[in-house]
């Protein structure tokens, strides 16, 4: 049954936004006020993810899957600590959805790995600069988004470009001599 009262992503964007800003305010906030509201943030923070882990053990397989799956859902999940997939899992999930969108645009993209709280990716794009950093930013913002948790996202740097081809006889052949009053 629809609710009228459900959020659209853009509404849950402006949401988790306005809950940023007014964290930071509670957080610069002195005295003892600022305390008691930064700790019932905590306790009811707490709560909250003790009841989604607890529709977790009871829900099965495909609603797991499905409420993981979720964006918005999946993110609390990750916040508490009980998402059912893998950091490296949700990396390469965000990076394999990624990969029709730059190889429309010229380029490849390839996952590295997860090490030490960071995703390492393979990135190349062609077109000018601003371009591939575009791309650059929106592979980050997605690995980022699919495994909060972590401390970022890296582009590995490109090795140098594999060596030219040169043919054996053009390295072994002899110049033509040139006769007097020839041009060389």
């Amino acid at each position: 049954m629809a609710d009228a009262r459900r959020l659209d992503d853009a509404a849950i964007a402006r949401c988790l936004t306005r809950a940023d800003e007014l964290l930071g305010q509670v957080e610069a906030a002195p005295g003892p006020t600022a305390r008691a509201a930064l700790e019932a943030v905590r306790v009811l923070t707490e709560l909250y993810g003790e009841a989604l882990a607890r529709v977790l053990d009871r829900a099965g397989p495909p609603l797991v899957e499905s409420l993981a799956g979720d964006d918005l859902v999946g993110h609390l999940l990750v916040l508490h600590g009980i998402h059912p997939d893998p950091v490296d899992r949700r990396v390469a999930r965000a990076v394999e959805a990624l990969r029709p969108a730059v190889r429309e645009r010229g380029g490849e993209l390839e996952l590295a790995g997860v090490e030490g709280g960071v995703a390492r990716y393979r990135l190349t794009v062609k077109g000018c600069g601003s371009a591939a950093a575009g791309v650059e930013e929106a592979v980050r913002e997605a690995v980022l988004a699919a495994a909060p948790e972590l401390a970022g996202a890296e582009r590995v740097p490109e090795g140098p470009p594999p060596p030219a081809f040169v043919p054996l006889d053009v390295v072994t052949r002899r110049p033509a001599a040139v006769g007097p009053g020839e041009p060389a």
